[in-house]
């Protein structure tokens, strides 16, 4: 970077440009801008090409082709009838008239004469292509002589039929010049107006051409498309601005139809001859920009990663126009003419400055004039996006549509809040994610067929437009305004015009389609009215009528004003994404004449997966509601011996996180009641002795139920104990039934007790085995009072500050359920597995969807590289960056010490658990590993296979890769879940106590089971199992446990080996007979696998 860099200022831009900040330092800090200067260095270094050995002949056939082309001899003039019919019955090379063809008595001539000139321009030239490229293309322009061209050939497509035959003159020419190479046709930027050559070598299909067939073929990977083009200057620009109106062939019916202005017709037509100039400005500015190309690659790579492309099915901003906009940048934009940009930034400053420009422009809803002009703004307005280059007197993105300018604006915003964000790794946002899955970003997908063109439709596209992007076109204003605020973002996805043959011949028309996107906006979309202008505001009104038609009503506010509105409230039971879907199908098949039967529906498909629904949220706020009831009902006692401190909810109910919606009355579905932790104010009147504390702990919890069943009728409280091993311990816990069916689960914290336990933890008097049961209790004490506590606060804040978070929550947990790792994983990492996608969304926007939350989330854990980094949770930025290089140093202490992540595999932090470790506890690395695993298959899927993607089979796990199967029953399951405890007779008539309520379960039946299993045999097996409802609980012999010699403390049932009777080796007949025993009739049969490592 030079020293001479100017100081930072601020910049207006002329005719109400964007207004911004030069970026000639970095927003990142100094050590953040270094290292992504660093990173970007690195990257330039990694993608650029070796043009040598990729186009290997490649210099040599453009000079061929340039010299064969040269030596053509001349053809015509002939009228243009008379040249097409002759010249199909000479040749088997077609002519690529564009739509409409020329009509039969044309009065004009078409002919061949030497080009005045034949150059190679584009990314080969300038040498700015990436290795990472699709497809490479090599563009050679073939400029026309002006002789072939009348003074009116801008009119009613005559350039475009001339340079059609001027293009298959060449074509048939080249054909049988370069028998070895395939010719076709091709539309340039997906413009049906303007077809170009594409040659390749033979055996290399548009389809393959990818970095990894390069690879697999090792043949050269390009193609050559030859591009006919107008002289520089040629056409009268006065005659050709965005209000003026080239195509009046058969306008003499209406004549106010020669009214109508054809700017895409008429920057088309400019375009031609705009080669050789963009060629200078970008020639001139790699000359006096040292870092120009370096930024081009930057840009290339930045909008290739989101999609981007010069056609218009890629969004019709590619790297040519990344590269022109920052050489104008370079020479002007700024109030009085002067450049926003400086020479002497760095290539990765020019990036940001061009991406903070696109950020700014808001090129969807305004014109952009660069460089000073006379001319006034209504000229070179239109519909679509407007950068008018004035001294070239052309809008550069004619070729692109609203929505795409639109998804541009957005994703440099996105990039922008990224660069910003010193927690955001920017480097990886900017240039290694790859943002174009429209999976994780769209809530709604409608995948319309495209009506086959009729007179009217051809009448419409009298621009020139394709009348697929026509019809697109179409679709987006009318969705935009129905959906107005509900939607924030629309996107349509358009297919890409096919190559042709070269021949004549005839192509059924295809039934095309066309893909729309919509990101919703929750809480705007679940409105169940849409709301118009004021009935006294008749205009208005009248429109609003004119759009809605017949469902649009008046409606009266409680204060007396009448305004227009459209009821969607009977599809509010759906949610948002029924109401969307159902003003989208209302509106696209009364405005556009569609038929239910040319719409597809996606994007609900992940939420049918567990019968997510609308209502589930008035199902968690009935617990809140009834745990606020049971907090004041403790609060009022007034004979407890203790003040109450605080009464804190740990269960997943009361934070929208449990897998199923809660209900009361649901003993027979084996629900445990919901966990409460209670604590009490400081007091001496605590034991000193930990044993004695949990008795005094048992007694408040009788003294607690005893009060609350004198005090509030209509409850009933039960005493259970803890299956805990040892007497320090907690013992006993309270159950409280409501009448309303909600029960708690109630367990006391002593402070005291933590005290005491970390007093152990630290007494080097003690044995090394009290101390580890005294850390070991102590880390649990502190889980449940200290850190669930917070945590489920956490996650009850932002699941009402992000309406998707809840259902992704639910739907990520029952994906780990699916494939048997949710024994493994505690709920609450999962819940903060999902809240870092919400927090930390960057490349993409925030989730708006039950889907895109859960695909979100399985693209992080994809990546997540749990080896190295830290996982840090931070919903309120309140870690400074100290506290996070220490979390850091942490996780580097505890690789070093456990290299082998015997301990500790996953770290994931929090404000209120720096340790990195009370989450991730007892997770071994090879379920880590399966977890990333099963992760990046899925990410992989929804990115492969897009809306066609069916979501239930990334829901499905197979079995054969288990060493064992234990199959439950589910009679016997179910008869645990309706035993009380009280029953005495197994005739319904003969049971006293049949009437009476059930107990709640201490824990479900098959958790219990799992349990016990891994206390017994965590050794030999490592048990896998998806949760209580999940039958089946697979395990797999440790490959670590090897033949050994007799000792006393043996990990499990070993027996000696047959070949060494000093040797023994693991008996797992008799682990398996073990199993068996202890499940009794739980276990329907024990499947084991042939083949025993």
């Amino acid at each position: 970077m030079e020293s001479n860099s100017p100081k930072r200022r601020k910049l207006d831009h002329a005719h109400k440009g964007p207004t911004f900040e030069t970026v000639a330092s970095s927003s990142m800090g100094a050590s953040g801008s270094s290292a992504f200067v660093l990173e970007t260095d690195e990257l330039l270094k990694e993608v650029k090409l070796d043009y040598s050995s990729t186009f290997p002949g490649l210099d040599q056939t453009l000079r061929q082709f340039k010299e064969a082309i040269e030596s053509l001899e001349q053809y015509g003039p002939i009228p243009i009838d008379e040249a097409s019919k002759s010249w199909g019955k000479t040749t088997r090379t077609a002519i690529p008239y564009p739509d409409p063809k020329p009509t039969k008595n044309c009065p004009y001539k078409v002919a061949f004469e030497k080009p005045t000139h034949i150059n190679v321009v584009g990314s080969y030239t300038s040498q700015t292509m990436v290795k990472s490229q699709s497809s490479f293309a090599v563009d050679m322009i073939v400029v026309m002589p002006t002789t072939l061209f009348s003074e009116k050939d801008y009119r009613d497509y005559r350039y475009f039929y001339k340079r059609a035959f001027f293009l298959a003159y060449i074509t048939d020419a080249l054909r049988k010049k370069f028998s070895d190479l395939d010719f076709v046709y091709t539309n340039l930027n997906g413009n049906a107006l303007l077809p170009v050559l594409v040659s390749r070598p033979q055996g290399q299909s548009s389809e393959s051409q990818n970095t990894e067939s390069k690879e697999l073929l090792g043949k050269p990977n390009y193609e050559i498309r030859i591009i006919p083009n107008a002289p520089e200057g040629y056409f009268p620009a006065a005659k050709l601005s965005a209000a003026s109106n080239s195509l009046r062939r058969n306008s003499s019916e209406e004549a106010k139809d020669t009214n109508v202005p054809t700017p895409f017709y008429n920057n088309t037509l400019k375009s031609e001859s705009q080669f050789v100039p963009y060629l200078k400005l970008l020639h001139r500015t790699s000359t006096t920009c040292a870092s120009f190309k370096d930024a081009c690659i930057l840009g290339r790579t930045w909008l290739q990663q989101r999609g981007f492309g010069g056609d218009v099915a890629d969004g019709g901003f590619g790297h040519f126009h990344w590269a022109v906009l920052m050489a104008l940048l370079l020479q002007t934009g700024g109030r009085k003419g002067e450049p926003i940009l400086s020479p002497s930034l760095h290539a990765s400053q020019l990036f940001k400055a061009t991406l903070q420009y696109l950020a700014s422009s808001n090129l969807h809803k305004k014109t952009v004039i660069l460089g000073q002009t006379t001319v006034a703004p209504e000229v070179v307005r239109q519909t679509g996006p407007v950068l008018y280059d004035s001294a070239r007197g052309i809008n550069i993105l004619f070729n692109m549509t609203t929505w795409s300018a639109f998804m541009l604006n957005e994703h440099a915003k996105l990039s922008l809040s990224a660069i910003n964000d010193p927690q955001v790794d920017q480097f990886d946002s900017l240039f290694i994610s790859k943002v174009n899955q429209p999976l994780q970003i769209f809530d709604l997908f409608v995948k319309i067929s495209v009506p086959p063109p009729t007179s009217q439709t051809s009448s419409s596209v009298s621009d020139g437009k394709s009348p697929i992007v026509v019809f697109a076109e179409e679709i987006y204003k009318t969705l935009k305004k129905a959906l107005g605020e509900r939607a924030k973002l629309i996107n349509i996805q358009i297919p890409k015009s096919p190559a042709w043959k070269v021949t004549p011949s005839s192509t059924k028309p295809k039934n095309e389609n066309i893909l729309v996107g919509i990101m919703c906006d929750p809480a705007k979309a679940s409105q169940g009215r849409e709301f118009g202008p004021l009935y006294e505001q008749k205009k208005d009104a009248a429109k609003f009528r004119e759009f809605w038609g017949d469902i649009a009503e008046l409606w009266q506010f409680p204060s007396g004003e009448i305004v227009e509105s459209v009821n969607w409230t009977e599809f509010s039971p759906l949610g948002y994404f029924g109401i969307c879907q159902a003003i989208v199908r209302y509106i696209v098949t009364s405005r556009l004449k569609l038929t239910d039967g040319d719409l597809e529906f996606h994007g609900q498909e992940f939420s049918n997966i567990i019968s997510l629904s609308p209502a589930d949220k008035a199902s968690f706020d009935a617990v809140k509601a009834a745990f606020s009831v049971f907090e004041k009902d403790v609060r009022d006692l007034e004979d407890l011996p203790l003040s109450v401190k605080q009464i804190a909810p740990i269960g997943a109910e009361t934070r929208y996180a449990s897998l199923r919606s809660p209900s009361p009355n649901r003993r027979r579905q084996g629900a445990t009641p919901i966990d409460v932790m209670l604590s009490f104010e400081a007091s001496g009147k605590w034991p000193e002795n930990i044993a004695s504390i949990q008795r005094a702990k048992t007694a408040l919890l009788l003294q607690i139920g005893r009060s609350l069943e004198v005090a509030k009728a209509g409850i009933k409280t039960h005493l259970g104990l803890e299956d805990g091993e040892h007497e320090t311990g907690n013992l006993a816990f309270l159950d409280i039934v409501y009448e309303s069916g909600f029960s708690f689960r109630l367990r006391v914290h002593s402070d005291q007790e933590e005290t005491l336990l970390e007093r152990q933890t630290k007494d080097q008097t003690l044995d090394r085995y009290v101390r580890t049961e005294a850390a070991v209790l102590l880390s649990s004490a502190r889980w449940k009072s200290a850190i669930l506590p917070l945590h489920s606060q956490t996650i009850s804040t932002y699941c009402t500050r992000f309406p998707a978070l809840s259902s992704s929550i639910r739907l990520t947990k029952h994906w780990f359920n699916a494939h048997r790792l949710g024994n493994h994983f505690n709920e609450p990492l999962i819940e903060l597995f999902v809240l870092q996608a919400f927090l930390k969304p960057h490349p993409f926007p925030v989730p708006s969807s039950t889907s895109t939350g859960f695909l979100r989330t399985l693209l992080m854990l994809a990546s997540y590289d749990w080896r190295e980094e830290p996982m840090i949770v931070d919903p309120s930025d309140s870690l400074s960056a100290s506290q996070r290089l220490d979390i850091s140093t942490r996780l580097e202490a505890w690789r070093k010490i456990d290299a082998n992540m015997n301990r500790t595999t996953l770290f994931v932090a929090t404000p209120f658990d720096a340790t990195g470790v009370a989450y991730t506890q007892n997770i071994p690395k090879v379920i880590a590993t399966r977890m990333t695993t099963l992760a990046r298959s899925a990410s992989k899927a929804a990115k492969d296979k897009g809306i066609e993607l069916e979501p239930r089979t990334l829901f499905q796990s197979g079995l054969r890769d288990y060493d064992v199967v234990i199959h439950l029953s589910a009679k016997a399951i179910k008869g645990v879940l309706r035993e009380d405890g009280t029953r005495h007779s197994q005739f319904k008539n003969l049971d006293e106590s049949g009437s009476s309520e059930a107990l709640p379960l201490p824990e479900p039946p098959v958790l219990a089971l799992l349990r016990r299993l891994n206390l017994a045999y965590a050794t030999p097996l490592l048990f896998f199992h998806g949760g209580p409802e999940d039958t089946v609980i697979a395990a797999l012999w440790n490959p670590q446990i090897h033949d050994r010699g007799f000792s006393a403390n043996m990990p499990s049932s070993f027996k000696p080996a047959n070949t060494d009777a000093d040797t023994f080796e693991l008996n797992r007949e008799a682990v398996l007979a073990e199993i068996a025993r202890i499940g009794g009739d739980l276990i329907e049969k024990i499947d084991v696998k042939d083949s025993q490592r």
